[in-house]
Formats: structure tokens, C-alpha cells, sequence
């Protein structure tokens, strides 16, 4: 059974949301996507599922404080506790059960809100080996950034073309928190701060809500007269210890990417695969990841940045909504951003950053530090 995406809501992403609770940039982003869809929640939906941790939220059991604005109130309603790429997999396969025709996924951030946030990523680390070392969890991200210049012989100008790059594209996303006129050298000159990531290099935190409807094949042609497919979809965890893990490269993101092209029936992604929205939250990020899934040869993604291939002109365009460099670090709503803008980009629904003649596109995901565990997706249009 086929699964179509027939409903894309979204909430600007901004620094700093005061006007809004998080229940509110939820309702909001819920309220685009049903109009969307042209569903109503309430009689319509079999099935909603919300992605966030509940350290993030400042409270436990999180999915009892969601149903209302969702519409979902004394409906089916779970949490995943993890990145909205894994929510959107985990709806997927509720729907190729047969169960269920319509099912919901929400993600967001409301970052802003949060007192102690290194404190809360560091609560990630090992409790006996890494975290009485009392470093900053980003150290994490400056070695393996480090690893993989090693490893590939990637330049750190690669890193600040990626960064130049993502926030030049913002520039023509409405919804992007950190859009500017940025280039290299800026990126290269900005303060050292995990060697050898600087400030610009890291994505700053953002606000802001994401909800997708999908359906089955038969209830998604009744609603939208071109749905977006979800043609194969994959997640996987890499060692979760530092001490045990493969610095050089993303595995999870291999691993996850070998499934979601054995179910899309995807031999060749480097061919076959229009455009890829990954995850950038570190520059570093974007060129591992496009290689862990078969999108650039090993070194070779480097290279590629630095010659403009990632470009929205560019033989295969990169993160063109700005990724999450240009759009802000939205936490566990970061796979769901970039699973909404690859539909959006096949519908022909992208606007000022719309890419022509797009058939099939890659949105990755990664759960952030210091976890190594990720998602992909291939989504497509027609047939």
C-alpha cells in the first residue's frame, strides 16, 4: 500500500517566539496543514503522532498536553520521543497496516523557552565516562568535524562554503530565522569555537512548529490531485558510546539511506535522486551526510560545495530552503522540515525558492549530539 503526503503545514521559524506558547505554534502550523489537506481533524484523522523529548518541554508525558491542538482530543494519539523523520516513518507503517486511512505528524521547537539547553544536550552524554569530563557537548562535533578532515582531506573552506551557502539560500525563504548575505571568508573569520568549527559553522536555535498529513494511496487520490509518495523511508542507530563509533563517517545515515533506497527501489542515488534536503546543523554535517547516502562519493562532497554542485543551479541542489543554518536548529522538528520542504518542492508548491523539473527528492535526519541515530526518506510525484 502506498502512502501519500497530502497536507504541508508550517509556522515561521524565528529566534524568539514571546507571543507564542508552544501549544500556539502547534494549533498554527496543524491549522495550515489541514487547510491543505482539506481534512477535518476532528472526524477525519485515525491516527496522530507528536515527535519531542520531553527534556526539551520541561515536562513529562508529553502527549497529554498535545491532543487539544491538534484536534486530536479522545483520539489515537502517541509520542515518539525522537527526530520527526522517525515520527514520519512511524506513520507511515500505522497507515501500511490497513488500519488507518489519515494519520498526523507534529514536530516543533520552542527553544527560546529554554533555560539550561547545553545542559539538557549534555544530560545526553554517558553518565560515568563523558560526562564528569565536564567539557561542552559541542567538543563532540569539533572532533568528529576533525575526524572527517582527516579522514576525506576535506578542506575546512568546504565547511564555509556549506555555511555561505545555506544562508544565502534562506535569503529567499520566508520562513528562515537566519537568512543574510554570508561568505566564506565571514564563515572563516568568525570566532573559533570547537576547532575546527567556528560560530557561523553551527546552527543557532530556532522556534517553530511543523505538521504533515499523510494518507493511504486510496484516501490521498481523493483528496489531492498530486500527492507526494513516501517511496521507501529507513532509520537506524550507529553505537551509542563515543568510545565504540566510527568518527570518519555517518553510519546511522548509511544504514538508514540502504533502507529507504531498497524499499524506493533505488539503485542509484547519485542518478536517480533530483535534489536532498539533509541535515546541516553543523556545516560538517551536510557534506558527511551526503556522503553516508550515497549522494557524493567518499572526499568528494567537499568538492563539490566548493565548485557550487550543491547550488540550487547546481548539478544536485543542496538544503535550497536554507537547511538549518539558514532556517534555525528547531531540534526534533528538523526532520520533519526537511521531509516538508522536499514535498513542497515536488508539489511546485515552494515558491521563491522553488527548483524546476524535480520528480524525486532525499530528506534525511539526524537526532543531534550526542546521539548517532538518523532517518531518511525518498520522496517522489506521479506514477
Amino acid at each position: 500500500m502506498r502512502v501519500g503526503i497530502i497536507g504541508v503545514g508550517m509556522t515561521a521559524f524565528r529566534p524568539s517566539t514571546p507571543e507564542y506558547s508552544w501549544k500556539e505554534l502547534m494549533f498554527e502550523a496543524a491549522s495550515r496543514a489541514y487547510a491543505d489537506a482539506g481534512v477535518d481533524p476532528r472526524t477525519e484523522v485515525d491516527s496522530f503522532v507528536t515527535c519531542a523529548e520531553d527534556y526539551y518541554e520541561g515536562f513529562g508525558i508529553f502527549d497529554e498536553f498535545t491532543p487539544d491542538q491538534l484536534g486530536g482530543a479522545l483520539r489515537p494519539v502517541c509520542t515518539v520521543t525522537g527526530d520527526g523523520l522517525q515520527g514520519l516513518a512511524n506513520a507511515f507503517m500505522q497507515i501500511q497496516t490497513g488500519l488507518i486511512d489519515i494519520a498526523v505528524v507534529e514536530a516543533h521547537s520552542k527553544a527560546s523557552d529554554i533555560l539550561t539547553l547545553e545542559g539538557i544536550i549534555e544530560h545526553g552524554l554517558d553518565p560515568i565516562w563523558n560526562k564528569p569530563l565536564g567539557g561542552h557537548p559541542f567538543l563532540i562535533a569539533g572532533l568528529e568535524a576533525d575526524a572527517f578532515v582527516r579522514k576525506t582531506r576535506t578542506s575546512v573552506k568546504a565547511f564555509a562554503a556549506v555555511v555561505a551557502k545555506n544562508r544565502t539560500n534562506a535569503l529567499r525563504n520566508p520562513l528562515a530565522a537566519y537568512a543574510a548575505k554570508v561568505d566564506a571568508e565571514q564563515v572563516l573569520s568568525s570566532a573559533e569555537r570547537f576547532a575546527p568549527l567556528r560560530a557561523l559553522d553551527i546552527a543557532a536555535p530556532a522556534d517553530g512548529g511543523v505538521v504533515l498529513v499523510l494518507a493511504s494511496e486510496a484516501a490521498a487520490r481523493r483528496r489531492h490531485a498530486n500527492p507526494v509518495w513516501i517511496r521507501g523511508i529507513g532509520w537506524a542507530s550507529d553505537s551509542p558510546t563515543l568510545e565504540t563509533r566510527d568518527w570518519t563517517q555517518a553510519a546511522y545515515a548509511q544504514l538508514a539511506a540502504e533502507m529507504a533506497y531498497r524499499l524506493a527501489k533505488v539503485r542509484r542515488p547519485a542518478t536517480e535522486i533530483d535534489f536532498a534536503e539533509v541535515d546541516d546543523r553543523f556545516s560538517y554535517k551536510e557534506l558527511q551526510h551526503l556522503e553516508a547516502v550515497g549522494l557524493a562519493k567518499k572526499g568528494e562532497a567537499g568538492r563539490t560545495v566548493l565548485k557550487g554542485g550543491y547550488d540550487p543551479g547546481g548539478a544536485l541542489p543542496v538544503n535550497v530552503a536554507g537547511g538549518s543554518l539558514g532556517c534555525g536548529n528547531v531540534f526534533e522538528a528538523t526532520g520533519l522540515h526537511r521531509a516538508a520542504e522536499v514535498a513542497l518542492q515536488l508539489r511546485g508548491d515552494a515558491g521563491s525558492h522553488q527548483i524546476d523539473g524535480v520528480r524525486v527528492g532525499v530528506a534525511q535526519s539526524w537526532r543531534y549530539i550526542p546521539s548517532a541515530t538518523g532517518a531518511v526518506a525518498v520522496l517522489g510525484v506521479g506514477q
